[in-house]
């Protein structure tokens, strides 16, 4: 059975699981879809063509589906997919995709998206993701599973955010951010590892250890960074945290990666 209160808005259409709480004032759309045990707070609104996935609590205020802000948007059916067990705080904004990005944004599973944080049109967002409150991304950037956005932070349209990775807090992202990276900074660049969430996620110490060296070898001055990722590639090949930061490196993208600080702060 589902508990929606008598103040709640529920459009002809929309699709609602079982054990569904829609509190007050909350106005769901013809073309929503509700996972079983979906919690909408109160006050929250979801429209456009939005699914939202088994056991994911929407806070109040939060804007979810509406059109994208993109002035290149001209009414396509874009999609906007949120996953399960999914934590949307207070004044959390989240828009579909655009013709230009693939049609559809996408959020994984088990995310906490605190106050204020925003999704812009065609991201991509993996699963165990940490939004914290105000950090903000524009259109078209992928973030990996288990990356923590800080508070405040801004990431640039087109950036890939690696998984494990670490955004400081008011820090604005242009550039690539490698899986396991720390970056900090307006703009911003590589201060390390993500030690601390590598600790907290049961990495074991040969494994930061190797992931040091590997790090310390890719972002040296000797040598081309092709010439450092293929001995990276060949020292360390059985391990797959060392590997992820190559492959991401090698991999399509318009932007260049976050490199880090010289020391005369360049």
């Amino acid at each position: 059975m589902s508990d929606i209160h008598p103040t709640a808005l529920i459009e002809d259409g929309a699709q609602l699981g079982d054990n569904v709480l829609i509190g007050p004032y909350c106005v769901v759309g013809s073309d929503v879809a509700l996972g079983d045990g979906v919690r909408l707070i109160s006050h929250v609104v979801v429209a456009g063509r939005t699914t939202i996935g088994p056991n994911t609590h929407v806070y109040p205020f939060a804007s979810i589906g509406h059109q994208p802000q993109d002035m290149k948007y001209h009414g396509e059916p874009s999609t906007l997919e949120i996953g399960a067990n999914n934590i949307i705080r207070e004044n959390v904004t989240m828009n579909p995709g655009t013709e230009g990005g693939g049609m559809v944004t996408r959020v994984g599973n088990n995310c906490l998206f605190m106050v204020g944080a925003h999704v812009a049109h065609d991201c991509v967002i993996g699963n165990h993701a940490i939004f914290a409150n105000n950090a903000t991304l524009a259109g078209h950037v992928i973030v990996e599973d288990y990356a923590v956005l800080g508070g405040l932070s801004a990431v640039h349209q087109f950036v890939r955010i690696g998984r494990h990775s670490m955004i400081g807090g008011m820090s604005g992202v242009e550039q690539d951010v490698i899986p396991y990276g720390s970056v900090l900074g307006n703009r911003a660049r590589l201060a390390g590892l993500n030690i601390v969430g590598l600790r907290r996620r049961k990495f074991s110490r040969s494994e930061i250890a190797d992931l040091r060296k590997a790090y310390r070898l890719l972002f040296a001055e000797e040598g081309s960074m092709a010439e450092r990722l293929n001995d990276a590639s060949e020292m360390y090949k059985d391990n797959r945290a060392v590997m992820d930061i190559v492959e991401f490196i090698r991999g399509d993208s318009s932007r260049s990666i976050c490199q880090p600080r010289t020391e005369h702060g360049g």
